[in-house]
C-alpha cells in the first residue's frame, strides 16, 4: 500500500488542527510540525493558507456528506427517523470531543470570512448543501404523510441549519451538550 502523501498528511492532520484550534488559530508551522513534514512541502502543495483552507473544509464536508448520505438521503428509513438520526450523530461526535471542536463549518464562518471571501462563498455553499439534503429529508417526510402538507421544507432546513449551527456554538462555548439537547428537545420534538 502507498505511504500517504505530503499533502495528504497535511489535510488530515491539518483539517483536525483547525477544526479544534479555528483557522486563524492555527499557523502553517503548527500544520507542518503536526504532520511531521517539512516546511516547504506546504508551499508545494497550497498556494496559501487561504488555499488550504478550502482544502481542509472539502476534507470535513465529505464527512458531513457521507453521515447525510447515511441518514437524510437514506430512503430506506422513516424520514423523521433518519432526519434525527443524522443531528444525533453529530451530538454523539460533540460528546465524544468535550463539545471542544464544534462544527468546522461554522467555526470557520464565525472567524475567517471577514477576512476571506472564497472561505466565506464556500462555507455558505456548503451550509447550502446540507440544507438541502435536510429539505430533501423533509419533503420525505410531508410524502409520507409524517409532516403537514403544508410544510414549508426549504424553510424548516435552513430554520434547523441555523438552530443547530447556534446550538453547537453554545455547546463550544458552554462545553456542555445542554444546549444540544435543547435543539432535540425543542426543534427536532416539534418536527413529530
Amino acid at each position: 500500500m502507498a505511504r500517504p502523501s505530503h499533502k495528504d498528511k497535511l489535510l488530515l492532520v491539518g483539517t483536525g488542527l483547525v477544526h479544534e484550534r479555528g483557522f486563524n488559530g492555527t499557523s502553517v508551522r503548527d500544520i507542518v510540525n503536526a504532520a511531521g513534514v517539512p516546511q516547504g512541502s506546504f508551499t508545494n502543495h497550497f498556494a496559501s493558507k487561504e488555499q488550504f483552507g478550502l482544502e481542509a473544509l472539502e476534507v470535513y464536508g465529505r464527512h458531513i456528506a457521507e453521515a447525510g448520505r447515511q441518514t437524510l438521503l437514506n430512503d430506506d428509513l422513516p424520514p423523521l427517523k433518519r432526519l434525527k438520526a443524522y443531528f444525533d450523530g453529530y451530538i454523539r461526535f460533540s460528546a465524544e470531543t468535550g463539545y471542544k471542536r464544534g462544527c468546522m463549518f461554522g467555526n470557520t464562518a464565525a472567524e475567517a470570512t471577514d477576512d476571506s471571501e472564497a472561505l466565506r462563498v464556500r462555507v455558505g455553499e456548503m451550509l447550502d448543501e446540507v440544507a438541502a439534503s435536510i429539505e430533501y429529508c423533509l419533503k420525505a417526510a410531508v410524502k409520507a404523510g409524517e409532516l403537514p402538507a403544508g410544510t414549508r421544507a426549504k424553510d424548516v432546513a435552513a430554520h434547523l441549519v441555523a438552530s443547530f449551527q447556534g446550538a453547537v456554538l453554545m455547546a463550544k462555548v458552554q462545553r456542555s451538550g445542554a444546549p444540544l439537547e435543547r435543539f432535540r428537545r425543542h426543534v427536532l420534538a416539534g418536527l413529530g
